[in-house]
């Protein structure tokens, strides 16, 4: 059995910044009720005019971390794209990213877990190196939000969340055990999966319905929050998961050099960080200058921790998340 450990990391942000400021002029909001409900001050959005798309974003952030891995990507033996807001409905945004980077046959498989997503596709790659079957794993957080929000009054409560970006992680064996992901936590509670959730267009109601409705007071194909029950779920999922990693690897709270939270809300962070005690240097955030990038926000903040000297070999590191479906989960690192 082999333990898994990162070897490269890449990230690729839109350069369109859309502060609060500008969302101010085009509905019924401010800077500061944004600032104290999220923390979120601005967000990359794909402007209009660009050919950026999920895929491609991928394929930038993966580029940066095969390079950093000291690879090729013919040496790629699996790819795991987490996203909600794929390319297309179908085929998966994996096989467009094997296209375009030309990595010969090998399986590309999308991860459909929204905000736990890239936990959850780190915790697929961890089982595929530790059984042999694979050596080096490219694995994928990217999402294009901007395109599908409701950017009007009646949608402010969410459209000032959601960012745009992609992260990237390469995965390989490591010869030693004692180093590497130690553990991985995955949970999920589908009685509440509509409580955080895009419904429509589905398999119930297919486009050419809701196209002869004609209803413009439908908003069924805009995301929908329980913004107050999420945060209450939350709060609670990830300190326990969070918990569970540690005991796990024999860590306590205070053992910790960096915690990289998914970024959902800058309060759920700061709740989590006070909970266990720990200082600000233990925890990064990034959720101030990118908003909510859903299954992106883990590897592009894990991305800017290494390149700013946060994480160095000998860290212990935790990611969590937590998100729609309910999803939720840990990964606990020794760097």
């Amino acid at each position: 059995m082999y333990n898994s450990k990162i070897i490269g990391l890449g990230k690729y942000l839109p350069d369109n910044v859309v502060t609060n400021a500008d969302l101010e002029k085009i509905m019924e909001t401010s800077d500061a009720w944004i600032q104290e409900r999220t923390g979120i001050q601005e967000r990359r959005h794909i402007a209009k005019d660009s050919d950026d798309s999920t895929s491609s974003m991928g394929v930038k952030a993966s580029k940066i971390a095969i390079e950093r891995a000291g690879l090729l990507p013919q040496d790629i033996d699996l790819i795991l794209f987490a996203t909600l807001s794929p390319d297309y409905y179908f085929p998966g945004s994996g096989v467009l990213v094997q296209e375009v980077l030309e990595i010969p046959d090998c399986p590309a498989m999308d991860i459909r877990m929204q905000c736990s997503g890239f936990v959850y596709a780190v915790a697929t790659a961890d089982q595929f190196i530790k059984t042999g079957m694979y050596k080096n794993v490219l694995v994928i957080g990217s999402e294009y939000h901007s395109g599908g929000l409701d950017m009007t009054t009646r949608g402010r409560n969410i459209s000032v969340i959601f960012g745009d970006g992609a992260g990237a992680v390469v995965m390989t064996r490591a010869e030693n055990n004692e180093v590497g992901v130690l553990n991985s936590q995955l949970h999920s509670e589908g009685k509440y999966a509509k409580e955080l959730s895009l419904i429509g267009p589905n398999t119930g109601r297919w486009v050419p319905e809701i196209m002869e409705a004609n209803d413009p007071d439908d908003i069924s194909y805009y995301p929908y929050m329980n913004g107050q029950f999420v945060f209450k779920n939350a709060v609670v999922r990830f300190s326990e998961v969070i918990l569970a990693g540690l005991q796990k690897a024999g860590w306590k709270p205070e053992d910790i050099d960096m915690l990289i939270p998914h970024q959902a809300n800058l309060r759920i962070s700061q709740f989590v960080q006070k909970k266990f005690g720990l200082s600000d240097a233990q925890v990064y955030n990034n959720i101030q200058r990118y908003g909510n990038t859903t299954a992106a926000s883990i590897p592009i903040a894990l991305t800017e921790a290494c390149e700013e000297g946060k994480i160095k070999e000998g860290s212990r590191v935790v990611l969590a998340a937590f998100g729609s479906g309910f999803t939720w989960g840990s990964v606990s690192i020794q760097w």
